[in-house]
């Protein structure tokens, strides 16, 4: 059994390794009581990103978990570990830790390939349901079997631009999060941006720029394990996962998806279309 660590009821530490001399571990929160929903969220925030669906899930009478993933928010930095079947291993640490069962995953961007790994790793025998906003699936990179995807180039020139100058790739990155200059954009201030890149410049600078490869990782064997009923979201101005490539082909491949595309929504849309998604999670989730 993982380790946990705690200082109050409502946050903790799970242990879930060791790099050298010190441990790693991922900081989570645990609110609320019913059945249990994890929130895990996209690169480069962390959980607080989930402000908005956290308390709409509180009202509705769920347990509610939000995590820092390892390298990001409060949780370890280590060097090590940032490939999704470490990324999974963290997630099932976790839900041995508070031996969480019957419990629905929610994904943003980054944190559905933890879902998508973890069900083709460890299976859906903890597990109810599953939902995938912004997904990462089901492969990113064009390659002869792969012909839909994007261009290896386009990876490689984010992680130079992280090397060259993280602070100011980072500040790119969200803005085309949140499609500023399109509909979505409009919906999001410039402050919250500005919080956002705060949370983005506090995490690990290697994490950061190693989490690029994860993205690439092929997921299309994970996908053809899941048989839970599934809810998918995406934005058609998604212009970091667009959903050409990423949630219109993973919908194909999940059956009796329930798919669900926001006119001019962006990758960012738990924060700009909050009252739609919290509605849509909560029907999925009764």
């Amino acid at each position: 059994m993982p380790e946990i660590s705690s200082a109050s009821t409502q946050r903790g530490f799970v242990k879930v390794g060791q790099e050298n001399s010190t441990s790693i571990e991922l900081y989570y929160e645990d609110h609320g009581s019913g059945s249990p929903v994890v929130l895990i969220h996209g690169w480069p925030l962390n959980g607080d990103a989930w402000e908005k669906q956290t308390a709409a899930l509180l009202a509705a009478g769920h347990r509610v978990i939000t995590y820092d993933r390892r390298g990001f928010g409060r949780s370890s930095k280590p060097a090590v570990g940032y490939n999704y079947d470490t990324f999974a291993a963290d997630l099932d640490a976790l839900l041995r830790a508070l031996d969480l069962t019957g419990v629905s995953l929610v994904g943003h961007s980054m944190g559905t390939g933890e879902i998508t790994r973890y069900i083709g790793t460890f299976g859906t025998e903890r597990l109810r349901k599953a939902v995938l906003i912004g997904t990462l699936g089901p492969y990113l990179v064009k390659a002869p079997e792969n012909p839909e995807g994007i261009d290896a180039s386009v990876f490689s020139g984010i992680q130079a631009g992280i090397r060259a100058d993280r602070p100011a790739t980072l500040m790119a990155f969200l803005k085309n999060f949140y499609s500023v200059g399109g509909a979505d954009g409009k919906l999001v201030s410039e402050l919250a941006i500005q919080a956002n890149w705060s949370v983005a410049i506090g995490a690990s600078a290697i994490g950061t720029l190693a989490c690029v490869d994860a993205w690439i990782e092929d997921f299309r064997n994970d996908i053809s394990h899941n048989d839970l009923p599934t809810l998918m979201i995406h934005g058609d101005d998604d212009r970091i996962l667009p959903a050409d490539v990423t949630s219109r082909r993973q919908a194909k491949m999940i059956k009796g998806v329930m798919y669900i595309e926001i006119k001019g929504g962006s990758h960012g849309l738990p924060w700009t279309h909050a009252e739609e998604i919290n509605a849509a999670i909560v029907e999925f989730l009764a």
